[in-house]
């Protein structure tokens, strides 16, 4: 399969990680690959005639968002698809589909559900079109479309933030302090923007803090791993991962159908 990363525009900047397009040119499918959960959304728009993949045993004909907060999902791609991947940074996907994300935590959705008659009207504009770089172009243009009015929440960010550089070893009581919300209040926040509790959040972060630790420094040992990741103990540093990829953290680093 081929990847290729583009530019982001300016003002998208602040909602999307990552823009490419992945084309399956072999003669047959890929094979199946674990992708682990990073509290990212991330959008797939088809420009071929093919399906855009195969997630969890159910064939994806069209145009998909998958909503990869707190679970993994095992995705293989057909051969002859091809699609525009964008990857939106925790949190701001719901800037685009203005839908509660706790109703679609963990959740591969046609993007004709959430954005109806224009989710065909996108897909016929890309078929017509020979070159990547320019259904790229178009696809970030019905984002900003969809973005119409910035409708972030300035204390959900906060707290995004304050995870982000404390490494997810922030307490929820701390944030709901910092802000001046109670704890349900944020909770609320939380589930309809993030998809998930503040505390939820804070354990997949965790979570994959840690295998940033495994992909940088796969030498060290397991247990250095734990504590550097903000756990407690190695019992609950094996339960996530036996929750959130199936497997072992040994097995994962040893597991070549893994992806993280």
């Amino acid at each position: 399969m081929r990847l290729q990363l583009y530019d982001i525009i300016p003002k998208l900047s602040p909602y999307v990680k990552m823009v490419c397009t992945m084309d399956c040119e072999d003669d047959a499918d890929t094979r199946h690959i674990r992708v682990l959960p990073d509290t990212c959304v991330e959008l797939f728009v088809n420009y071929s005639s093919e399906p855009v993949a195969m997630i969890e045993d159910e064939l994806h004909q069209k145009s998909i968002a998958t909503f990869r907060m707190s679970r993994p999902m095992d995705v293989q791609m057909r051969k002859g698809a091809g699609c525009i991947a964008i990857c939106f940074y925790p949190g701001m996907a719901y800037q685009f589909f203005h839908v509660p994300m706790n109703l679609l935590s963990d959740r591969t959705v046609a993007l004709s559900d959430l954005w109806h008659g224009l989710a065909a009207e996108l897909e016929d504009k890309l078929a017509g079109l020979s070159s990547n770089e320019d259904r790229v172009q178009i696809v970030q243009k019905y984002l900003i479309q969809q973005l119409a009015s910035d409708r972030r929440d300035l204390q959900v960010d906060y707290c995004l933030n304050q995870m982000r550089l404390s490494s997810a070893s922030i307490s929820v009581g701390r944030l709901s302090a910092e802000i001046g919300l109670s704890q349900r209040q944020l909770l609320r926040s939380f589930q309809e923007r993030i998809g998930l509790s503040p505390k939820e959040y804070l354990r997949v972060s965790r979570f994959t803090h840690s295998l940033e630790h495994l992909k940088k420094y796969p030498r060290i040992s397991l247990t250095e791993v734990a504590c550097q990741s903000g756990y407690y103990d190695q019992a609950h540093f094996i339960r996530d991962y036996k929750e959130y990829t199936g497997y072992s953290p040994r097995q994962v680093i040893n597991e070549q159908h893994i992806l993280f």
